[in-house]
């Protein structure tokens, strides 16, 4: 009896929208998986739900699709691990954006895992590189005092007060740009109910 198809989806906050990867596993596959497993955490370590989910749910002959490498692990050694705990099942694991493929144990492709090595050790590197330039940007623009950090918040007080202007008809842009915050700030503590509620 043949195998399920698998999507594995994963994008880093609950904000980020996996339709780009769904599309694209959707396209790849010429129709819907069987199951799909969406992860809304980091990629920075394999203690995800839907991870645990999908490894404790694949069997011999089901195939993993993954939108890219990335998506499955953000490092090398957890890249690996995975991979080979996956195929070492008989499941196969393909991704799409590197084009790459890997079978179960015993019919590994020597060059497939060497690509698989050296694309993860890229990637691996590619974003510590961009945290070390992020890190840098933000000391130039504190060094010119322009870096303003995070996001301010709005006191219970600021929330109120915003709230009676906007019943009042106010523009709710008016009143961001008074308190001094981006319009998603004051709509995030609008949604978020005062003590007197």
């Amino acid at each position: 009896m043949p195998g399920q198809t698998i999507g594995y989806v994963r994008v880093s906050t609950v904000d980020q929208n996996p339709d780009r990867q769904i599309i694209a596993i959707q396209a790849a596959l010429g129709s819907e998986p069987d199951r799909w497993f969406t992860d809304h955490s980091s990629g920075g370590g394999t203690d995800r739900p839907a991870l645990s989910a999908m490894l404790a749910h694949v069997r011999d002959q089901d195939v993993v699709t993954v939108a890219s490498m990335d998506r499955l692990a953000r490092s090398v050694v957890d890249l690996d691990q995975l991979v080979s705990r996956l195929t070492s099942r008989g499941v196969t694991v393909r991704f799409l954006k590197e084009g790459l493929v890997f079978q179960a144990a015993g019919q590994a492709d020597p060059l497939a895992v060497f690509q698989l090595q050296v694309m993860g050790a890229f990637a691996q590197l590619e974003r510590a590189l961009i945290r070390d330039r992020q890190r840098e940007g933000i000391e130039a623009a504190k060094a010119r005092g322009v870096y303003r950090g995070r996001a301010r918040r709005l006191t219970l007080e600021q929330v109120s007060q915003a709230r009676a202007e906007i019943n009042a008809g106010v523009p709710k842009a008016s009143v961001a740009r008074r308190l001094g915050v981006a319009r998603q700030t004051l709509y995030d503590a609008l949604r978020t109910p005062t003590a007197a509620e």
